[in-house]
């Protein structure tokens, strides 16, 4: 069985964070944000946290823009105001034409995928692994 972890870095401490990827066993951190770089948490900078999942957690970091929403969804959602209904839809028929069921299992299996929300309800990493299962079938899915 495939396993995907999500993780979102709001509220947490670099501790909390780092600490939770070890604890559950992550094999690799998979970034799916649309912008990496941004000063939102120091921490979860792109070349910050590759430098970090590697030396703290032993892991790879990977940026997979592919899983990420565009900056026009982005906008809509969060600076128009549409809703998460609406934002949900928009996203995944985007994940349904980019045909992310066809990337390679192994990249996922162990992976955590990384956003900023802090809990997935209304975040989009909840959304891909949801995907993912839904298309693959056996795939557990771990928030943590």
């Amino acid at each position: 069985m495939i396993t995907i972890f999500t993780i979102g870095f709001t509220k947490k401490t670099a501790e909390e964070f780092f600490s939770a990827l070890k604890t559950a066993g992550a094999r690799k951190l998979l970034d799916i944000r649309l912008n990496n770089v941004s000063q939102l948490c120091g921490f979860t900078k792109r070349n910050d946290l590759a430098y970090f999942t590697r030396e703290i957690c032993g892991i790879e970091y990977r940026h997979l823009l592919d899983l990420a929403p565009t900056q026009e969804l982005l906008d809509e959602y969060k600076k128009k105001g549409a809703g998460w209904p609406l934002y949900q839809e928009r996203f995944l028929d985007l994940m349904s034409r980019r045909r992310i069921e066809e990337i390679d299992t192994r990249m996922i299996d162990g992976g955590c995928l990384l956003c900023s929300e802090e809990r997935p309800a209304h975040c989009h990493r909840r959304l891909v692994a949801e995907y993912l299962r839904e298309k693959w079938g056996e795939l557990e899915i771990v928030h943590l």
